[in-house]
């Protein structure tokens, strides 16, 4: 049975009541239950959620329609709107609950079969639309790699050949990625003071549509998970390590559990939205968070040095693999062509997959497993490579040290900034 302050937060959520002087950690609390609300119909919605567990069942109990939600969810905007606030991070606050609940309204008209074009649902999703490359730019990239590794046959199996001398064998794997992590860890406490109780565990997993995911406990803890689906190239540890925790996802959400939720109050950061803008700004972060760590040759020197005699590999032809591996990075953006085109109608299902396997240089198997990121999470896909873009463009703008790159990367990490803050 739920209690009186539940009560009241459900009969505010279905519009039965408003109040003349709104209390915004009331209202924080209603977009809660409204967003746990959304979790009952979308399994994918909530990401993380360390708040209060009455809210979640009053949630469960309440059980709201997708109608319900996006009725209270625009009433709740409309207050949200009319809140006349002058303190600058009051404001911030307001602005990143009413993105939030932009995102939420765009959620439940997917989930109703409602939708926008790529681009206009990135925007409302994410806070931003990605730019677009043509097939050209891509051929462009991939000329570039084939003359690095000329040969006969396709060049994604010539890549692929070659790139299979750098696979971690699955019995080497923990011990791979638990000294990547830590030498992750150890260069972001550099910069960045952590919660003393933070910790993580980390699980091998099949059959999942994506290569890492951090599930956030709540409390600075962490349950990340590695598929191995899939082989796992050396470079992946360092790559996983740094986005999955340090200074990428369990940083982020244990900065802000410590700064938002337990330093300001603010109840909301207990719930990460996972089709909101906070999501640009966690994929962008914990991308741009790997080149963060390991300035410049850092990183491959610490690979061939403590990860190649871990995995028992062969460095000799560590270098041309950085190289083509640099260069690869660059066709990112051809998933970005390939979820746009098949999500607007442009392209088949098999069509896209085909565009993954050409420009992207996507064995057979890895495309499919990649349309079904896409056909799960949808424009989600905009997040990693634009969303990194546009953090290293906050960070790195006027070219500054090493140390001032690292200060505005925590303020990032702290802060309800908005995609649109970055610019």
């Amino acid at each position: 049975m739920m209690n009186k302050v539940l009560l009241v937060i459900a009969a505010l959520t279905l519009g039965a009541c408003t109040s003349p002087e709104p209390d915004l950690d009331e209202l924080a609390r209603e977009y809660l239950f409204l967003e746990l609300s959304m979790g009952q119909h979308d399994e994918a919605h909530v990401d993380a959620y360390f708040g209060p567990e009455e809210l979640r069942t009053a949630a469960e109990e309440t059980a709201l329609t997708l109608d319900q939600i996006l009725t209270a969810s625009q009433d709740l905007a409309a207050r949200l709107a009319a809140i006349d606030a002058q303190d600058t991070m009051l404001v911030m606050r307001i602005d990143a609950l009413l993105a939030r609940l932009r995102a939420l309204d765009t959620r439940i008209a997917i989930n109703k079969g409602e939708y926008l074009d790529f681009d206009d649902e990135s925007l409302a999703l994410f806070g931003s639309r990605a730019p677009q490359y043509d097939a050209a730019h891509f051929q462009d990239i991939l000329d570039r790699i084939d003359a690095l590794l000329p040969g006969d046959g396709p060049l994604a199996r010539r890549v692929e050949t070659f790139n299979d001398q750098f696979v971690i064998e699955l019995d080497k794997l923990p011990a791979v990625f638990e000294a990547a992590m830590a030498e992750c860890r150890r260069r972001t406490k550099e910069h960045i003071d952590l919660p003393e109780r933070e910790s993580f565990t980390i699980e091998y997993v099949n059959d999942k549509p994506w290569s890492g995911y951090n599930w956030y406990q709540g409390n600075a803890q962490s349950l990340i998970q590695i598929n191995t689906d899939f082989p796992i190239y050396i470079s992946r540890a360092v790559d996983l390590g740094c986005h999955e925790g340090y200074p990428g996802h369990h940083t982020f959400n244990a900065l802000l559990e410590a700064n938002l939720v337990e330093g300001q109050g603010w109840i909301e950061y207990s719930l990460y939205p996972l089709f909101s803008p906070q999501s640009l700004i966690a994929e962008g972060s914990g991308n741009y968070g790997i080149e963060l760590a390991f300035p410049g040759d850092e990183r491959m020197a610490f690979e061939k040095e403590v990860l190649f005699p871990l995995a028992g590999l062969d460095a000799a032809d560590a270098d041309l693999y950085y190289e083509i591996q640099g260069l690869a990075a660059q066709l990112n953006f051809a998933g970005n062509e390939a979820a746009r085109a098949y999500l607007n109608g442009d392209m088949t299902r098999e069509e896209a997959a085909q565009w993954l396997q050409d420009y992207a240089m996507s064995p057979e198997d890895r495309s499919l497993q990649r349309m079904r990121f896409i056909d799960a999470y949808r424009s989600y896909v905009i997040n990693y490579n634009h969303g990194k873009a546009m953090v290293a463009d906050y960070v790195e703008r006027d070219d500054p040290d090493l140390e001032e790159r690292w200060a505005r990367f925590e303020k990032l990490l702290s802060s309800p900034m908005l995609p649109k803050d970055l610019q």
